[in-house]
Parts: structure tokens; sequence; C-alpha cells
């Protein structure tokens, strides 16, 4: 919302003003609190004259007293007919050849004592509500004081200095002019000398309530207003700038100074929020919803849109970058590359479950006869039920990408929310034929899975069993490395101690620690031939320990990996002390640990070739098939899916939108013309120049005389004070007045020779500033 220039009236006989600038009669008036909701002004000049309420659209107002008895009635209709407020606004549009373009705001007075159905903080709430309208910086106050009170306690002007301290929104308005008492004037108020304003004072003449009832014309009070002004002997110098036609002009130029110093910031504004309508603008700009050819050309431009932002969401080559999470076509890569490694990761076999299934299918393979060598069908029946389990991950690799091609197609659709039924049949469309491909690609990935269990390529030359590489392999591969005691050699002082061993095919070698830059080799303890030397020094044996029964049969796999296999002895006490494990020779052994290496190298090379050709799988019949068929398909399936005419049906809130876009789009437009006619047609008058004004500062209340007293009274002799001074009030202000007073009765009996002496300067140090 832009609040633009507006006036915000408020004071006593704030109404009054308000109907003499409007030169018309329609405000509610009468005593007590009249006006009960903030009435929002805006006075258009114009030819024909008429009102409009913006709660009463469509109806024009040419009797103005059916306007006044609408606020009256609107009024009512918030706040009750007891006299209760409200902070909810009347909004009224003026049209009339009398005014001028302006804004005004006509706010409660203040009130003291509740009435009626009045709260109690009746006199803090009009005040609250009325702080919430001049509090603006974009609003010029006028703060309305009857001539006939004392205006150090006007209520306007202390809201007015609150909110407005430097006074550079400030218009003061004294009323009341024609009923004060006789012998005084405001001539000091209207001359800006008392309490003096930056933008000063205007007088104005009201009518009376005689007038009001007797129905007198507001042309005529103008006159009579007029002829008051230049009649009277302390205004008629300076008729010509009091006086409601001279307080419209005011305004209006007032008004037109604030406008062109807020236009840059303003004219900043509306061009950034022009430029951000415009391309949404574009799309409205020909566009006709009841027209065939319209509604054909939209449905092209919709899926055309649509498949482009498909390509670009799975490309990454969109013009928008999301930059706070993942989308389209970086999730489905997380997918093949994160996500799918990682379940095949899961499906890696136990060490300890394997060697069993190996134990097993090797005694099951050899039968009632002894088996001499090691047998290759054992190696192919786990190879197989291990290449099975793969089936699992590969399918929820493709459940995966299916979900996000889903959401994917989803958020392409928004575009397309304009039009409902077109977004609800896009989506069922593409994602139908999405999972029509998902039923393709699982056959072809099980297919992948059966043709990898139909022919075990043992020549592969990735894999250890292949002639050139075994020799490679022993000699690289490190089979082990890990913590482990030494109990049977005291190496060094304090007997039993933790070394870091690492096994390879080759050798075994104990480091004082496993960071390389520390590690010194302290010895071998065999090399792969048969020899009868010891394993160190004067040992024939190692004695190691480990923490936990699993490590140490986890460490005599890998030894038995090495070629390093235990005694006959000792194979059979591990036999007896754990009876819950199948029993094994070292023969057997052997062979488990030989086509356990076997397993492992070989499923290497599946897991390497299916993490492969599963994205290009799913790339090839899922992804581009579904690109290929939005480009080339889904518009003839739009058109042999429904009517044309049902699908291009907009929703109402698109249709709301659009009027919404395009009638602020031309009313920021207008506003952007109408502040280059402002900066060309219009003069700024230079604000005046600044004035004492410390009592807005500093809150001092002034004592003066009358300069109408003093003009009449100086030929008596009387006592006189310099006049246009102002004067401290006595700490007691009855001995100051009564001491005055006392002078004069001095004066009138001829009893003092010298009566100007009563106010000789030592008399006047008794004065002060309060």
């Amino acid at each position: 919302m832009l609040f633009l220039f507006q006036y915000r009236c408020f004071g006593f006989h704030h109404c009054a003003l308000v109907i003499l600038v409007l030169f018309s009669n329609f405000l509610p008036r009468g005593s007590g609190i009249v006006t009960r909701r903030p009435l929002v002004l805006q006075l258009v000049n114009s030819i024909t004259e008429y009102a409009e309420f913006l709660h009463f659209k469509g109806r024009k107002f040419t009797n103005f007293d059916e306007v006044r008895q609408e606020i009256e009635v609107e009024t009512d209709r918030v706040t009750g007919i007891n006299k209760g407020i409200s902070s909810i606004p009347i909004n009224l549009r003026i049209y009339s050849p009398s005014v001028l373009n302006l804004t005004l705001i006509d706010l409660p007075g203040i009130t003291k004592v509740p009435v009626g159905d009045q709260p109690t903080d009746i006199e803090y709430q009009i005040r609250d509500m009325i702080l919430q309208f001049i509090t603006r910086e974009n609003c010029l106050i006028l703060a309305v004081t009857p001539a006939n009170t004392d205006l150090a306690n006007s209520d306007a002007l202390k809201l007015a200095k609150e909110v407005d301290p430097p006074g550079m929104r400030t218009i003061g308005v004294i009323t009341k002019l024609d009923l004060m008492d006789d012998g005084t004037d405001a001539k000091n108020v209207l001359e800006n000398k008392l309490l003096p304003l930056r933008r000063g004072y205007v007088g104005v003449v009201n009518r009376s309530q005689k007038d009001i009832d007797s129905r007198k014309d507001i042309k005529m009070a103008l006159s009579e207003e007029r002829k008051f002004f230049l009649s009277h002997p302390a205004y008629r110098h300076m008729a010509d700038r009091m006086g409601t036609r001279h307080l419209q002009k005011e305004l209006n130029q007032q008004l037109t100074n604030h406008i062109r110093e807020m236009l840059p910031p303003l004219r900043s504004k509306l061009q950034s929020e022009m430029l951000a309508l415009e391309k949404e603008v574009e799309e409205y700009k020909d566009y006709r919803p009841d027209d065939p050819a319209t509604k054909s050309k939209a449905l092209l431009l919709m899926v055309k849109q649509f498949s482009v932002d498909f390509d670009k969401r799975i490309e990454g080559s969109g013009d928008q970058v999301e930059t706070l999470e993942l989308s389209g076509g970086a999730r489905i890569n997380r997918v093949f590359h994160e996500r799918f490694p990682f379940e095949l990761v899961k499906m890696e076999f136990d060490e300890k479950e394997l060697r069993r299934e190996i134990s097993f299918a090797i005694k099951n393979i050899h039968g009632i006869r002894p088996g001499l060598f090691t047998p290759d069908m054992a190696f192919e029946a786990i190879v197989k039920k291990h290449i099975v389990k793969l089936k699992e991950p590969c399918i929820k690799c493709v459940d995966l990408v299916m979900q996000e091609l889903i959401n994917t197609v989803r958020q392409c659709s928004i575009k397309l929310g304009r039009y409902p039924r077109l977004r609800e049949e896009t989506e069922k469309i593409v994602s139908c034929h999405v999972r029509e491909r998902e039923g393709k690609t699982k056959n072809q990935v099980l297919l992948l899975i059966d043709i990898q269990l139909s022919y075990i390529n043992t020549n592969h030359e990735d894999f250890i069993g292949f002639t050139k590489y075994v020799t490679r392999y022993i000699l690289e591969v490190v089979i082990r490395k890990g913590w482990l005691t030494i109990n049977n050699i005291s190496i060094r002082k304090g007997g039993s101690k933790e070394y870091w061993f690492v096994l390879t095919a080759e050798s075994l070698c104990w480091f004082k620690d496993n960071e390389k830059a520390y590690i010194y080799v302290s010895d071998s303890i065999f090399w792969l031939h048969f020899s009868s030397r010891n394993v160190y020094k004067d040992y024939r044996y190692l004695e190691l320990a480990c923490d936990t029964q699993e490590e140490v049969d986890s460490w005599k796999a890998s030894f038995l990996r090495a070629g390093v296999y235990p005694e006959k002895s000792t194979a059979e006490n591990d036999e007896g002390a754990c009876p819950g494990n199948f029993s094994m020779d070292p023969q057997l052994e052997r062979q488990v640990e030989t086509i356990r290496n076997l397993v492992e190298s070989y499923m290497s090379i599946v897991n390497k070739t299916i993490r492969d050709l599963m994205p290009k799988t799913i790339m090839h019949l899922m992804i581009n098939n579904a690109k290929y068929f939005i480009n080339a398909e889904l518009l003839a399936s739009l058109y042999s899916s429904e009517e044309q005419n049902t699908l291009m049906e907009e929703s109402p809130e698109q249709t709301q939108r659009r009027d919404e876009t395009l009638r602020m789009y031309h009313a920021i437009k207008e506003a952007l013309n109408i502040i280059g006619d402002i900066n060309t047609n219009t003069v700024t008058v230079p604000l005046p120049p600044p004035v004492d004004d410390s009592w807005l500062q500093s809150g001092c209340r002034y004592y003066y005389w009358n300069d109408y007293f003093c003009d009449n009274y100086t030929s008596q002799n009387l006592p006189i004070l310099p006049k246009g001074k102002s004067y401290k009030a006595p700490e007691n202000l009855s001995n100051f007045i009564s001491y005055v007073i006392h002078c004069w009765l001095v004066a009138f009996l001829g009893n003092v020779a010298e009566p100007e002496s009563l106010f000789s300067p030592q008399h006047l140090d008794h004065l002060f500033l309060a």
C-alpha cells in the first residue's frame, strides 16, 4: 500500500472547517462528539458535482443531505448509536468544480469525559487514533484551534508538537475569530508572533449554528467571511492571507510542495513495481479469454514452456538456479552416484557367514568323496547367489528415479496453474507414460542381472584367477592390518605390548605406531617358501592376542588368505573349544580362503559393471524417453484427451489475479505520468524561513499583554509593559495579577506622580518566563 499525500484535520470545529474547504454542507454537525470515525475525503476537481462512498460502490450521490445521512448511518453501523468510536475510516470521494485536488482526513477531536457507550479511556483511544494518522511523514497536519480559547492549551498543537517537533508539517488554523470578546483579537497569533509555527496560521470564520439552521448558503458565508477580514481593524492588513479560500489555495500549494519533495523516492518505488509487473503484463497483453485462436495459441505456448522447463530441470541448464536445495537432474544424479552405491554396499557379504557358506558348498559338492582340489562349482554357486541379491538395490534405484521424475513433472506444471484442467491433464498423461516406462526399465534391469548370472567370466582381466594378474595381486595387496599384542617375546622392556601389524601375501611386519612417520620395521617373521628357519630370532612361533573372539577369527582367516595355516592339533583344539562352529581341517580352510578371494574379486567386477550400466539403462529407457514424449507427443495426447475449451478454462483466482495485475499496472503507469506532469507544470514555493519555535521543543507557556489593550490605554498614562514582549510569570501568579491591578487602581485614583515607575526595571526583575 502506498500512503500518498494527505491532510489530517483535527481539533475544535474541524468539521465546520472541512465544510468550508469543500464549499459543501454535508458533514454531520451537532453538540458533543460528532466525528466518531476517521473520514477520508478525496477531493477531485470535476465539471459535475457528486459524491461516491468506497463501501457503496457504483452509486453517485448528488444530494449532499443524503451524503450526510449515509455518513451517520455508516458511523452508527460500526460504532453503535450511543457515541461509540472506531478507528475504521469512512472513505468518501467528492467531485466538484469548487474544489481543488486534495485529500483530507477528518479526525475526531479530543474529548475528556466519556458519554453514552464510550469507555472510560475515551481520551486515550481518540489520542491513539489521531496519532495513527498524523505520525506518517507524508502527511500535513491542520491543527484547528478556536480563537476564544487559550492557544497554549490547544490539544491540536500539543499533539502536533509531539509528532512534528520541527514544525515542518504543521499548519495552524484559527477559527471563531468573530466570537472573540470585545476588545480582543488574535492579531499576534495570525502574525505568527505568539507560539510561532514554521508554516504559520490561517484565520477562518465558520457559520454559526443559527446560519446552519437557517440553511445559509456557503457562498454567502464565504462572502461574509471576506467582508469580516476586510473590515476588521486588526486583520484588514492581512485579509489577503486570511479566509477559507486562501486556506484552500494554501493547502493546495503546500500539498504541491510536499508532493514534489516526496516525488523522487515515490517515482523510484513505482518504477520498481512497474518493472516487476511488466513481464507478467506482457503475457496478458493480447490475451482474449473467449477467442478459440487465443486458446489454441496459449495451449501451444504452455506445452512448449512445460517441455523446455522439464529439459532444463533435468539437464541443469535453467535460467533460475535453485540455491537452497537440490532439484531435478541433481537429485537423480545423487541417486545414481550416492544412493545406489550405498545400497550396493549394504548388500556386501558377512565374512564369517561367507566362509560358512563356502565350506558347506565345498563339502556338498565333494559329497562322500574326499576332495583333492578346490571345486570351481562352489565358486559359481556362491557368486550366483550374491548376484541375485543385486536385484533388490537395482529395483530400488529405479523406484527412486521414478519418484524424482514425478516430482519434476509437478514442479514444471506449476506454471500451468492458471489453467487447472490443463495442469491436471498434463500431470496425468506424463505420469502415466513415466510409470509405463518404469515397468519396462525394471524388466531391462532384471535382464541385466540375468545376463550376469548366465555366464561367469573367470577370464576377465580384473579377476585374480587370471594368470597374468596373480603375480601383481600377490605382490601389492595388503590382506589385513591392525593392533595385536605379542605375549611370548619381550622385545622391549615391560613385557607384553601392542604393535601395529601389517599382513601382506609376502610378509608380516609389525611397527611401533600406525603413523608412517614413526614406523620402523622390526623384522619379518616369514617368507613364502618352505624352510625350517625360526619365526623370530630363537622363537619358533609368535603368540599373538586380540581383545575379542571375533577379532581372533578374523585374523585367523586373514592368515589363511596369506598362506599361513594352523597346525592340525591347533585346529582340533579350536574345534573342540568352539562346538558351535563347523568342523574344518587345514586343507578345507585353504580351499575356503581360495574361493573367498575369488568370490570377492569377481563380485567387485560385477558391482562395477552394474554401477556403470544402471544409470545408462535408466537414462535411456526412462528419462530420455520422457523428454522425447513431452516434446513430441504430449500435445497430441492433450488434444485427444479432452475438449480444448475445457482444458483452457482459467481458474477464478487466475482471472482475478490477471485483472488486478492489469489494473495495478495501468494505475502505476498513470501515476508515473501524473508525476511527470507535476514536475513539468508545478512550481515549488519555498518553505517560510525558520521561526523561533523553541516552544515546540520545550512545551513552555507564554503570557502576553494584548496589543489592543496597550494601544488604547497608552494615552491615559497607565502603566504600560513594552509591547510585543513576553515576561516570566511570578512564582505566585495571583500575587503578580494583584500587583498589576494595584498599579492600575493607583493610576486611576491619581495618587501616583510617575505611574511609569511602577514598571521600572527593578519591578520587572520579578517577572520570569514559565
